[in-house]
């Protein structure tokens, strides 16, 4: 189990990778197309600025948009002790505890590292989980915090923002300019201008690889905390019999989510930042003897 979480760990920074690639590329092409080598330094500069405001706005961004409300031990004893509980189990500070009046069962976790972290679950959830599912639940979410998922997950949804929005303004440029003036290979064009419109595509898929493999990892490492994999694959059986979409959906939130709380489709499906339930149920039995 320890070498499949450092493996996850490993195919991350190379997917990663990828991200600063697409974002080279990019500036690449609109230092050959204006003749100026120095715009390419612009661009990955650029891009690492708007990555950093969005990696500390947003657990902000994502509470204000999901309509949660920070909860006392008064508010919910059941929750908050859970969470409690399991924060000391693995030797963390305790995160903010907060509740979704929503009632489709699901939960998420922000936070840049374990000092600023937030959980919070749906009434939802509350409701058809027992103690024993909901404690595998939020040992997941703490898993993520854990594993500083949260980290790799917002600085990941920071670079694919950059890419759409590099790419969006160079084709703007790219069209709108002059270039009658401009010895540019044609066949260097062909190719920018293929990059430029493939990256946010590209981009979004290696996003979503990120997730599924940090949903794969906190699955493992929340077992591991309680000790207990049949607990979170049951709880995870119940999402398949009981899930339904959000009230308040956003993709830009989906990923931080312990399942998928969008409209089910064609594209959700193919873009889906969760691994399908079945796929994680069986990994948590195959495995169950190793947590």
């Amino acid at each position: 189990m320890y070498s499949s979480i450092a493996a996850n760990k490993r195919n991350t920074v190379l997917i990663m990778a990828v991200f600063v690639g697409l974002i080279g590329a990019i500036g690449w092409f609109v230092s050959l197309y204006f003749g100026n080598t120095s715009i390419a330094y612009w661009v990955v500069g650029g891009a690492a600025v708007y990555t950093l405001i969005q990696y500390f706005a947003a657990s902000k961004l994502a509470v204000a948009m999901t309509g949660a409300q920070e909860i006392e031990k008064k508010d919910n004893p059941r929750l908050y002790r859970i969470v409690e509980n399991l924060s000391i189990t693995e030797g963390m500070p305790m995160p903010k505890v907060y509740l979704i009046n929503d009632p489709a069962p699901n939960a998420f976790a922000t936070g840049r590292d374990p000092k600023h972290a937030i959980v919070a679950a749906t009434t939802g959830i509350l409701e058809i989980m027992d103690d024993r599912e909901l404690q595998g639940v939020m040992a997941h979410e703490l898993g993520h915090v854990k594993n500083y998922d949260i980290r790799v997950s917002m600085i990941a949804f920071g670079l694919v923002s950059a890419i759409g929005i590099l790419s969006d303004i160079v084709l703007r440029m790219f069209f709108f300019s002059d270039s009658d003036n401009r010895n540019v290979n044609p066949i260097v064009i062909v190719v920018g201008v293929v990059i430029v419109v493939l990256a946010p595509i590209m981009a979004a898929i290696v996003q979503m690889a990120v997730s599924r493999q940090r949903e794969y990892l906190a699955d493992a490492t929340g077992a591991m905390t309680t000790r207990d994999s049949e607990g979170l694959a049951s709880a995870l059986e119940k999402l398949k019999e009981y899930g339904r979409p959000m009230q308040k959906q956003s993709t830009a939130t989906a990923h931080l989510f312990f399942n998928n709380p969008l409209k089910s489709g064609f594209f959700n499906k193919i873009f889906s930042s969760h691994p399908p339930l079945d796929d994680r149920i069986a990994r948590l039995r195959d495995n169950a003897a190793k947590f």
